[in-house]
């Protein structure tokens, strides 16, 4: 990985390589992606013009933006083929002054799924895993899950979880199927307890389970916070509260791109209640330090 530290200003923890991997679309696919961009006032998804992740590498390199970049595997729930974990890395690895790869794994795939995260790290240099319980429809401490969890704390990767309520489904009929239960931060304390040593980014403010989010964080070493998928100006003022203290060094910058931009994002953060002495630290140190560059 070449990316200049010195040279970039930010580490945004939360950019989404959308799938299908081509161009052909699933049925329902850009129905659901229609509803994605009425969520979030994003015209791109309304169009169908997502951003290649090519083009999304340039995006970021203009700006000076390193991204942590992944899909979601969340074919078994939504009938959507996943983008290939191994094309991410490929594309990551031909723009390794700017992307850095994460991964997405169903943990319902089991012993499959275990060895495709071990051969992920070792052969792709794969550096996370992305998770989305409400889209793969599981708890995040269902034992099920743990199998995967072992093989990624054995690799010493990171992972990441969404978190609170969804954009994904949002309006449509029955939520596109999409249960918002499974999203509760408190589920990731018991993987924190039994994962010690395997970091976990609990990703965006955890409507309406802000609090417990913060509980979790703060009472375990291993757990950290992503700002993604919310305007800073809509952060509530507990989270800034924690930010500007005692989580100060477990926060992390992350817009949701494609979703909600790294340029609309930083110029809400600019205009928050942020202290002055917080925000390298959360656009940039803390996630350094995570991702051990």
């Amino acid at each position: 990985m070449s990316i200049n530290l010195d040279d970039i200003l930010a580490i945004d923890f939360h950019t989404h390589a959308e799938e299908p991997c081509d161009d052909c679309r699933d049925d329902g696919y850009n129905e659901f992606q229609a509803g994605m961009a009425k969520y979030f006032k994003n015209p791109a998804g309304a169009s169908g013009m997502l951003p290649s992740m090519q083009e999304t590498a340039q995006y970021y390199r203009e700006r000076k933006i390193a991204a942590v970049i992944f899909p979601v595997d969340a074919e078994r729930e939504t009938g959507f083929r996943r983008y290939h974990n191994e094309e991410v890395a490929q594309i990551a690895a031909e723009n390794d002054d700017i992307l850095i790869p994460f991964a997405s794994i169903d943990p319902h795939k089991g012993k499959a799924g275990a060895r495709e995260a071990r051969r992920l790290v070792r052969e792709f240099g794969v550096k996370g895993f992305k998770f989305h319980p409400t889209m793969q429809g599981f708890y995040p401490n269902d034992r099920m899950a743990y199998e995967l969890y072992e093989a990624i704390a054995d690799e010493g990767a990171i992972t990441l979880f969404h978190t609170g309520q969804t954009g994904v489904g949002s309006g449509m009929r029955g939520g596109m199927g999409m249960r918002l239960k499974y999203s509760n931060p408190m589920y990731l304390d018991d993987v924190a307890v039994d994962f010690p040593d395997m970091p976990i980014v609990l990703a965006h403010p955890s409507f309406p389970w802000q609090e417990e989010a913060l509980s979790v964080c703060q009472h375990k070493p291993n757990v950290y916070i992503d700002l993604s998928g919310w305007s800073p100006k809509y952060f509530p003022e507990i989270l800034i509260k924690y930010a500007n203290t005692m989580l100060r060094k477990k926060m992390l910058f992350g817009s949701d791109w494609p979703a909600i931009t790294p340029d609309r994002w930083l110029a809400d953060f600019e205009k928050s209640a942020f202290r002055d002495e917080v925000r390298p630290l959360v656009l940039k140190e803390n996630a350094i330090k995570l991702l051990g560059l």
